[in-house]
């Protein structure tokens, strides 16, 4: 509804000199005021009075207990407004008392600032959290799912080998047995052969007893003289055989050793992250780096870093000191570095194509690349060397695994034969880091996105940020992991760190912390974050409860 003090029918005038839109009004003698007239009214002392800003005429209420006055005060002991006979009574002679029109201006203020947070960054990040919990929902039942075909495959394992073993057991089974009725066999034909012999000996012998009972001649006599006795060859019978029959002694089922031959399967932790990631102030390393790119932890205690403006590697406590200096042996630039698991240092080195390691005092070359150019270096948990690397003339870029100086795996284009990683004429590093999973994650400037592929080289997911999340386009630059696979990258252009999950699942940004051009990232082992600012400086984050 419109102002009738701004009506063209009805302008409401100084109640002194007709001046219009007077902007103030005394709330006690009832009338409008232009700036001019506030002292000539102010300098009747015969009454109070008390000048308001015209759009809060009315606002200050009488008195409950003193009905000529108004109340130009609140008690904010007793939460009630009162007149100044109240302010002399004793009832709140003690009491703190505010004047209400500088109350009401600072709540209004307090009012319109909170109204901007709520919308402007409270409601969108719970917004941002609602948006993503039917996401994490989903995402518990497909890693459910995971673990139960894991177990269904290890248990299809056991019961493959056990029938297996079984099987092989039933076919000795059969060979003995077929080995016991060969043995039996054996026996049978002898005995068979045998006994017509036997047979035909007994009719023989009852032939020649009847001829003897008659009269004998002298063919009797031949017969008689050639006989020999076979009794005792059969006698004997042929050849005898003992059998041990096998028997089967069944182990008694050790639930424990099934269980360690099943495998284990680790505990649910739920860690959470700080609403407000937050940096520890007792660690803020000022560098001699004047564009600080990379940062590397030797310890939870100890920082390995390097920059854009200079050849010199430099070793910090989380208390600002300089506990080491290297100068590389040109005055080319770094580009990248990495802490081995020995604690060794190695850097790319461009200008000869070479990564280089630092073990003690001594520098030596480790490895020396034709036709490429190393750029991003990581550090795996086996012991082995990841390297991003351009071609000369910048038209392919791949990952190679280093075991030692050897190359063990190259990683380059996905399953349709596409390049994974982007590449053209540009001067960011890829950095690259390995997950707990062992997924190898790429932070692709040029792409727009953080590449990630198995340990197999099988891409998984790209992640280009969030679609709706307003300022600058989302470039990743450094990028590290921690503990529980979460993958961390800094948005430079945007002053903040991604958060996303070991699947590509955003987690929450890391900003409003008073972070600057965050560039280079390192965990330690307690999930602290480390983040080396582009102009030099290196914070130390908490982001974990």
């Amino acid at each position: 509804m419109e102002d009738p003090m701004y009506s063209l029918q009805d302008v409401i005038r100084c109640d002194l000199c007709e001046t219009p839109v007077p902007p103030k009004h005394c709330d006690i003698c009832h009338i409008h005021l232009c700036e001019a007239c506030v002292g000539e009214h102010l300098s009747d002392e015969s009454k109070d009075h008390y000048i308001v800003p015209f759009k809060l005429r009315g606002f200050i209420p009488e008195c409950t207990k003193h009905s000529t006055e108004v109340c130009t005060q609140l008690c904010t002991t007793c939460n009630i407004p009162v007149c100044p006979l109240c302010v002399a009574s004793s009832e709140h002679e003690q009491h703190k008392k505010e004047d209400i029109l500088t109350l009401f201006e600072t709540k209004r203020k307090l009012m319109q600032t909170d109204l901007q947070d709520l919308e402007k960054s409270i409601y969108p990040k719970y917004q941002e959290v609602a948006t993503n919990i039917p996401v994490q929902r989903a995402d518990v039942n497909k890693h459910s799912q995971k673990l139960t075909t894991a177990l269904d495959k290890q248990g299809e394992a056991l019961h493959t080998e056990i029938d297996t073993i079984i099987q092989g057991m039933k076919s000795e089974i059969d060979d003995m047995d077929a080995k016991h009725i060969a043995a039996i066999d054996q026996q049978e034909d002898a005995i068979n052969h045998t006994i017509p012999e036997i047979t035909q000996t007994i009719l023989d012998l009852k032939r020649l007893l009847e001829r003897l009972q008659d009269k004998l001649d002298t063919s009797d006599v031949c017969l008689v003289s050639e006989y020999t006795s076979r009794t005792e060859e059969f006698r004997s019978l042929p050849a005898q055989f003992q059998v041990t029959l096998p028997t089967f002694t069944p182990q008694e089922i050790n639930r424990e050793q099934i269980h360690q031959q099943i495998g284990s399967l680790s505990e649910l932790a739920i860690t959470f992250l700080l609403d407000e990631p937050r940096i520890l102030i007792d660690t803020c390393i000022q560098t001699e780096c004047r564009y600080l790119s990379s940062v590397s932890c030797l310890s939870d205690s100890e920082l390995w870093t390097c920059g854009y403006n200079d050849n010199i590697l430099r070793l910090y406590n989380l208390q600002g000191e300089l506990l080491r200096s290297v100068k590389t042996k040109s005055r080319i630039i770094p580009y990248d570095i990495a802490v081995t698991r020995s604690g060794d240092l190695v850097y790319a080195y461009y200008s000869d194509s070479s990564i280089n390691l630092v073990s003690g005092t001594q520098i030596q070359k480790l490895i020396t690349l034709r036709g490429w150019t190393p750029r991003g270096l990581c550090s795996t948990a086996s012991g082995d060397l990841l390297v991003s690397m351009n071609s000369d003339g910048y038209k392919q870029t791949k990952v190679v695994r280093y075991s030692g100086s050897t190359e063990i795996q190259s990683i380059q284009w996905d399953d349709q034969g596409k390049p994974l990683y982007s590449s053209g004429r540009s001067n960011y590093i890829k950095y690259l880091s390995e997950n707990r999973n062992l997924d190898i994650c790429v932070a692709d400037y040029d792409a727009y996105a953080v590449v990630v592929v198995s340990a197999a080289g099988k891409l998984r997911f790209r992640y280009t940020g969030l679609p709706s999340t307003p300022g600058e386009s989302f470039r990743p630059f450094g990028i590290t992991t921690d503990s529980r696979a979460n993958i961390l990258t800094s948005d430079c252009n945007n002053h903040r760190i991604h958060i996303i999950d070991q699947d590509g699942g955003f987690l929450r940004f890391i900003h409003n912390c008073g972070l600057q051009d965050p560039w280079g990232l390192c965990v330690d082992s307690r999930d602290n974050l480390f983040v080396a600012e582009y102009r030099g400086k290196v914070k130390k984050l908490q982001y974990y409860k």
